[in-house]
């Protein structure tokens, strides 16, 4: 294999002559061989690096500092890897030491060497534009990292809002496609009172609403950034206008308007904001995972179980029983919400361990956050065109319920009495018969009566008590 040398602190280096990539990311794929998965995975931060590095040259020209022919250079090489090239050569593991120095550099030298190409040069000649002293000019692992990920994060999450928001439409739908579809409610998974399906599915809907404004609110902390503190938040060997003119690149590049954390120093050591985030993913995962409990148990049976839903069938779901099909779909939503509630812990204790100055594992903070955000709204997109789009209902099943349920006597009780309503229901339980068929056997009620009570809109929601 073609090698040219490249030298480091500790020593040279043979680095093959077709990367983009230099000594630094060589030792870093040697040393850090922990995920197999490497930062190339998460496109999202790759355009966040490239879009800081850009936005750093611009600043940096702005000010004097950097000369144009270097500033188109490295201005169109990350332009190129915005537009999704040379994202294969971003090849060290997510997990890594170094607060995420290793990621920076990668950064750094594919550009640098893109750039170098670029002004005519080749690969790894960097006495004509170097990785740390121009691509890196004015900042810091420290300050680049956690903004790139405060940019990638923030990017994700609009995507999971949008994921969500597709799932509240369907469960909204099917809300409304069930709305006169009359069932027993059910707490401590007895019979409690009527309700309609409609009703069931439409708090689904709501739930996830509620969450995507929680989302919303999470995601703007992600706009707070801390381009300009380099190695502390000292701010030492940035100009002292750097950090305005950088974010005003950064936010004119990305499309938000961000904003310059007001303490540089707290904001280079604290992930407070990305344990709030977190928290909020979790928040997302125990819903949904409640909401893919509740479906499996509805469609459950179907005919030994509940049997009130059917949910679409996606494969065949056993290897010995023929007929069997499970419900594959809430199944896989509700491994990705276990998935999501372990990464917070990941998130919270990598936040707790920071020291000092500065938090070391940003980059276990990165892929935890990221695998929550991109699962969940995968996960999101499969229970929406997978399941609950093809879910229908056992309309006549769930009226017979109803009128069988001793839990119907709750809703008798205000036209026929409490004591009647409690013989009903004893009898009901001690001879096994409906509810309804009891009542008109006994005279306390007319069939039109008891189908005017048993109407959906008369049954569940507040009433006067007429008949």
């Amino acid at each position: 294999m073609s090698t040219r040398i490249e030298h480091d602190l500790i020593g040279n280096r043979d680095v093959p002559a077709d990367a983009y990539w230099g000594v630094h990311t060589l030792r870093a794929i040697e040393n850090f061989p922990i995920t197999g998965q490497t930062i190339s995975s998460y496109a999202e931060l790759i355009n966040a690096l490239a879009l800081i590095k850009q936005a750093a040259a611009l600043a940096n020209h702005d000010l004097g500092l950097l000369d144009q022919r270097r500033t188109d250079a490295i201005v169109g090489a990350c332009e190129d890897i915005r537009a999704g090239r040379w994202h294969e050569q971003f090849v060290v593991d997510v997990i890594q030491g170094g607060a995420g120095t290793s990621t920076n550099m990668n950064a750094n030298e594919v550009i640098a060497n893109l750039a170098l190409e670029r002004l005519g040069h080749a690969k790894g000649e960097y006495q004509y534009l170097h990785p740390n002293e121009h691509v890196n000019l004015g900042q810091s692992t420290n300050d680049v990292y956690p903004t790139a990920l405060r940019l990638a994060t923030w990017t994700g999450v609009q995507r999971l809002v949008g994921a969500m928001a597709t799932l509240r439409d369907a469960f909204a739908a099917k809300a409304d496609e069930f709305k006169d579809v009359l069932k027993m409610g059910r707490t401590q998974l007895q019979d409690a009172v009527p309700m309609t399906l409609g009703q069931e599915f439409m708090t689904y809907a709501v739930m996830l609403g509620e969450d995507e404004l929680r989302l919303g609110e999470a995601s703007q902390l992600m706009l707070e950034i801390n381009l300009g503190a380099t190695a502390i938040g000292t701010g030492i060997n940035a100009h002292p206008d750097y950090p305005a003119r950088v974010r005003e690149h950064l936010s004119a590049l990305f499309g938000q308007q961000l904003i310059t954390a007001p303490n540089l120093i707290e904001a280079t050591q604290d992930c407070g904001a990305f344990v709030q985030l977190s928290g909020v993913l979790k928040r997302v995962a125990v819903k949904l995972s409640k909401t893919c409990n509740d479906l499996r148990l509805l469609s459950s049976g179907p005919r030994a179980g509940f049997g009130e839903i059917n949910l679409p069938a996606r494969q065949a779901g056993s290897s010995i029983m023929p007929g069997k099909v499970n419900p594959v779909i809430p199944e896989v939503v509700t491994q990705v919400a276990y998935e999501v509630i372990g990464n917070d812990m990941t998130v919270t204790m990598a936040a707790e361990a920071g020291q000092l100055q500065l938090n070391a594992f940003e980059p276990v903070i990165a892929y935890s956050l990221f695998r929550s955000v991109s699962h969940l709204a995968n996960a999101c997109g499969t229970l929406t065109e997978h399941c609950v789009k093809g879910i229908t209902a056992n309309r006549e099943f769930l009226r017979a319920q109803v009128e069988n349920s001793i839990g119907l006597v709750t809703a008798l009780n205000p036209f026929i009495g409490y004591a009647a309503a409690t013989e009903v229901a004893a009898e009901a339980h001690a001879h096994g018969g409906g509810v309804a068929d009891i009542v008109l056997a006994r005279g306390l009620m007319t069939r039109d009566q008891l189908d005017a009570v048993l109407n959906p809109e008369s049954l569940t929601r507040p009433r006067l008590v007429t008949l």
